[in-house]
C-alpha cells in the first residue's frame, strides 16, 4: 500500500484524555491495538493494557503510568489507520504529552524509545513537585491576556502562570496550590465564567517543572532522534524542526513553558490545512479545534465507527 500524503493534520491528545476502558471497542475489532500495548508493556516490564482496560487499583491517573499509556493509545490508533488506509497527513502536532506521540508516529523516534522516555518524564515531573504542592485549574470565559495578568498580579513569592492556551476563552493555569487558588478567585472577580480545579498530581508546563526538564535532557541525549517524516509543529514555539538537538531542546522547554495550542491550530490552518483529525482515545481536542478553526473540517479516530467514517471519507 503506497502512501498518499494529504494536506491534512493528525493531532494527538495528551494527559487528561485517558479513561478506564478506552480503546476496548477498537481492540475487539483490530489486533493492532493490543499488539501495540504489548510492545509498550514489554518495554517497561509492566502490563499497561490491564491498567487502561480495567483500572481496579486506580493507577491510570498516576502521571508515570498515564503518560506511557496515552502514548501507546495514540500510536495504537495510528497503527490501525496505517494498516487499513494509504492516506497520510502532511502535518502532525500533539497537545503536551501528545507531542511525543506525534514524534513516534512521524518516525522521528522509535516506539520503544518514546515509551521509555515518557515514563521517565512522568516520574521526573512527580519527583520535582510532591503531590499536594502544585495544582492546575481551567479558567473559562476570559481573554488570554487577562488570565496572564491575573497570574502575575497574585503570584507574590509563589509561582502561578498561564500554561495551556487551549482555545478561545479556555486557559489552564498551573503553579503552587495557594497561588492557583488566588488566581482562580481573582479571575472570577473580573468576569471569568468558571474556574475549575483539574484533578492532576503535577502542575505541568510552569516554572516548577524546570528541575524535571533539566533531568529530562539526560534521557533525551540518549535517544536517537531523526527528522520527522511529516511536518511536525511543536508546542513551545509553533515551529517545525529537523535537527535532533533542536527537537530535544523543544521537548525540554515544553516541560516548563506554555502549550500554545490555539497558535498551533491556527498556524496549520493558515498553511492550508483544511481537515484536522484527532488520533487517540476520546475527542477532547476535537471540541477545542472546532472553536479555533471554525471553517475547517474536524474529525476524530478512536473507535470502529470513527475509523470506518474516515475510511469512507477518503475512499
Amino acid at each position: 500500500m503506497s502512501r498518499q500524503f494529504y494536506n491534512l493534520a493528525f493531532v494527538f491528545p495528551g494527559q487528561g484524555s485517558q479513561s478506564v476502558g478506552m480503546l476496548t471497542d477498537l481492540a475487539d475489532c483490530y489486533p493492532e491495538v493490543k499488539h501495540t500495548f504489548e510492545r509498550a508493556s514489554d518495554a517497561l516490564g509492566m502490563d499497561l493494557w490491564s491498567i487502561a482496560a480495567d483500572d481496579t487499583q486506580h493507577q491510570l491517573d498516576q502521571t508515570h503510568n498515564t503518560q506511557p499509556i496515552m502514548l501507546a493509545a495514540g500510536v495504537a490508533v495510528w497503527e490501525v489507520w496505517c494498516k487499513h488506509s494509504s492516506v497520510r497527513p502532511a502535518w502532525m502536532a500533539g497537545h503536551s504529552l501528545g507531542e511525543y506521540t506525534a514524534l513516534v508516529c512521524s518516525e522521528a523516534m522509535t516506539f520503544e524509545d518514546g515509551i521509555k522516555l515518557v515514563a521517565a518524564r512522568g516520574r521526573l515531573m512527580q519527583e520535582a513537585v510532591p503531590e499536594g504542592v502544585g495544582a492546575m485549574a481551567a479558567i473559562l470565559g476570559l481573554d488570554d491576556h487577562l488570565v496572564v495578568n491575573v497570574c502575575a498580579e497574585v503570584a507574590g513569592s509563589e509561582i502561578v502562570s498561564a500554561v495551556n492556551f487551549n482555545t478561545q476563552g479556555q486557559v489552564v493555569i498551573a503553579g503552587h496550590v495557594a497561588a492557583v487558588g488566588r488566581a482562580m478567585a481573582a479571575a472570577k472577580e473580573i468576569g471569568a465564567k468558571r474556574s475549575i480545579l483539574i484533578p492532576v498530581s503535577v502542575p505541568s508546563h510552569c516554572a516548577l517543572m524546570q528541575p524535571a526538564a533539566e533531568k529530562l535532557v539526560e534521557y533525551l541525549c540518549d535517544i536517537p532522534i531523526d527528522t520527522p517524516k511529516m511536518t511536525l509543529i511543536h508546542n513551545v514555539d509553533v515551529a517545525s524542526h529537523s535537527a535532533p538537538d533542536v527537537i530535544r531542546n523543544a521537548l525540554k522547554e515544553q516541560l516548563y513553558k506554555p502549550v500554545r495550542w490555539v497558535d498551533t491550530i491556527r498556524f496549520m490552518r493558515d498553511q492550508g490545512v483544511t481537515c484536522f483529525v484527532e488520533c487517540g482515545p476520546g475527542k477532547i481536542l476535537l471540541g477545542l479545534n472546532k472553536r479555533i478553526a471554525k471553517e475547517s473540517e474536524h474529525l476524530a479516530l478512536y473507535d470502529p465507527e470513527t475509523i470506518n467514517k474516515l475510511l469512507e471519507h477518503f475512499s
